[in-house]
């Protein structure tokens, strides 16, 4: 079976859907100086920097 089986997991894929474009779209100072094409993957690399 295929799915989501549980509606937690709904809620964590969600999130982090949510999360990802608004990374895109330059609502967080994450990347904001990178082009947009290559901004998930600058805020991705900030984001391991501080943790």
């Amino acid at each position: 079976m295929r799915g989501l089986k549980q509606l937690c997991c709904a809620r964590v894929i969600t999130t982090g859907h949510a999360f990802i474009q608004n990374i895109r779209r330059g609502h967080y100072e994450l990347g904001i100086e990178e082009p947009l094409n290559l901004r998930v993957l600058a805020a991705f690399t900030e984001l391991t920097q501080a943790i």
